[in-house]
C-alpha cells in the first residue's frame, strides 16, 4: 500500500473510531434506529480499517518457498472482507433496525437536538478528516482519466475502500439526519425507520460495488490498458525486437505486477546477442513501468 493510503487508512480510523462513540451514545439516549444504524455503521468502517491496515502488513512479507510471488495479494482479501463486513455489520442491521421501527415505532423526538449536534460533529470529521483527502488522493492518482474509469481500472483498494466508505457515511449521515427531521416535524417516527433502511441499502450497495471489484483482483485480473501498452511499446523500443507475439499480465499488488512476454527477435542472432536483447528489454520495460516486479520472457526467433 503507497504512503498516502495508508495515511488514508489511519485517518478513517481514527475519525470513524470516535464518531461511533458518539453515534452510540446519541443512539441509546435517544432510541433512534436511524442512529443506531448509523452507529453499527461507523463500528463496521473502524473494523475495515483495521482489515486494511492488517493486509497492508501481510502484503509486505518477503516471497517464500510457499509464497513464490509474494503476498500481496492478501490485501485484495482483507479489501474483500471490508464488503463482507460492510454488507453484514452495516446494512444487514441497519434494515433490520429500520424494519423493527415501522413495526414498533415509538416517539423520540426528545433526544432530535442531541442527534443532530451529534450528526453534524460526525459530519465534520468524515468530511475534513477522512472524506476530503480520500478524494484529492483519488483525483491525484486518476489524472485524465473519468471517475468510473479509475474506480474500474484502479489497483489500490485501500484508496477504493476509503474513498467509498467515506462517501456512503456521508451519505448516511445526511439521511439520518433527514429521518429525524421528518420524524420530528410530522410527528411520525416511521420516518427514522425509513431512514434507518435507506441507509442499510446505501451500505449493500456499496459493499456490492467493492465486493465486485476486489473478487476481480482476488481471481486475477490484468494490469491497465495503459500500462499493457506502456510494456508492449517499451519493448518494440529495443533494437532486435520484431514484434510481441503475446503479453499476459496479472496484478499481483498496488504496485506488483506479473508479466510474462513471447517476443519474437531478429533472425540470425547468436545465443550472446539474443540474451543481450532479453537483457535490454527487461531494462526497457522496468524503466517504463517500476511495477513490474515480475518479469518473464519467452524469445522466439524470427522467420
Amino acid at each position: 500500500m503507497a504512503t498516502g493510503s495508508r495515511t488514508l487508512v489511519l485517518l478513517a480510523l481514527i475519525a470513524n473510531a470516535l464518531i461511533a462513540v458518539l453515534k452510540f451514545i446519541a443512539a441509546f439516549l435517544s432510541g433512534s434506529s436511524a442512529m443506531l444504524a448509523e452507529a453499527f455503521h461507523s463500528m463496521a468502517d473502524s473494523g475495515n480499517q483495521g482489515f486494511l491496515l492488517r493486509g497492508q502488513a501481510v502484503s509486505r512479507y518477503a516471497a517464500s518457498a510457499r509464497h513464490p510471488f509474494g503476498r500481496g495479494k492478501e490485501l485484495y482479501f482483507w479489501a474483500f472482507m471490508v464488503a463482507v463486513v460492510l454488507f453484514v455489520g452495516g446494512a444487514v442491521v441497519a434494515v433490520y433496525e429500520g424494519i423493527d421501527k415501522l413495526s414498533h415505532p415509538a416517539d423520540h423526538s426528545e433526544g432530535l437536538a442531541f442527534n443532530l449536534i451529534v450528526l453534524g460533529v460526525a459530519a465534520a470529521f468524515e468530511i475534513f478528516i477522512a472524506f476530503l483527502p480520500a478524494v484529492r488522493e483519488f483525483n491525484r492518482q486518476r489524472g485524465g482519466r473519468s471517475v468510473w474509469r479509475m474506480i474500474r481500472e484502479g489497483k489500490d483498494p485501500a484508496l477504493t475502500v476509503v474513498l467509498f466508505e467515506d462517501s456512503a457515511a456521508v451519505l448516511g449521515l445526511a439521511i439520518a439526519a433527514s429521518g429525524l427531521i421528518l420524524a420530528d416535524a410530522t410527528a411520525n417516527p416511521a420516518w427514522d425507520g425509513i431512514a434507518s433502511i435507506t441507509i442499510g441499502v446505501l451500505l449493500a450497495a456499496v459493499a456490492w460495488i467493492l465486493a465486485l471489484e476486489m473478487k476481480g483482483l482476488l481471481v486475477g485480473e490484468a494490469a491497465s490498458r495503459e500500462t499493457r501498452s506502456a510494456i508492449r511499446a517499451a519493448t518494440l523500443s529495443v533494437r532486435g525486437v520484431e514484434q510481441v507475439d503475446r503479453l499476459l499480465t496479472m496484478q499481483l499488488a498496488p504496485h506488483s505486477i506479473l508479466v510474462n512476454m513471447d517476443i519474437t527477435f531478429e533472425d540470425g542472432l547468436t545465443q550472446d546477442e539474443l540474451e543481450d536483447a532479453v537483457a535490454r528489454v527487461e531494462a526497457a520495460v522496468l524503466d517504463q513501468v517500476p511495477e513490474a516486479t515480475r518479469l518473464f520472457i519467452e524469445p522466439q526467433s524470427g522467420p
